[in-house]
């Protein structure tokens, strides 16, 4: 299967690969940007979409680390915050990103549409108020 060269900035676009050929298409993707030392991004549609793709790619590709960075579930005008569960996967998976070059970075970070749009503390902020245990 030959994956073309993306470069920033260019836009390459594929037709729907049928079935769960998406999945390895992307996990052969993100093996070769593994390689080269980078991150791979990947925005989907929804977070079914997402959830999928992170089933289906550990399959094909069961050497990379996997994180989906979650959406709040709740809209932008609640009067209630999101649960405390959901805040503290959107903070772990934040610093597995931050992790990269460690057993508990990541390689894929998976979002969905709706969760990208939102905008996020600097990474300055978020290393001033985590702490991390080990035993």
């Amino acid at each position: 299967m030959h994956l073309p060269s993306l470069v920033i900035g260019k836009r390459y676009t594929l037709p729907q690969p049928a079935g769960s050929a998406d999945a390895l298409l992307l996990a052969r993707l993100a093996q070769r940007e593994k390689a080269a030392g980078k991150l791979t991004a990947l925005i989907t549609a929804d977070a079914a979409t997402a959830q999928r793709l992170i089933d289906e790619m550990a399959f094909f590709a069961p050497e990379l680390r996997y994180a989906m960075f979650p959406d709040w579930e709740t809209l932008p005008y609640d009067a209630f915050s999101p649960h405390q569960d959901l805040i503290s996967e959107r903070l772990a998976t934040l610093w597995r990103i931050q992790q990269r070059d460690k057993d508990t970075g990541a390689d894929v970070v998976i979002v969905p549409a709706t969760t990208a749009l939102y905008r996020l503390a600097p990474p300055a902020f978020l290393a001033g108020y985590t702490f991390e245990f080990k035993v």
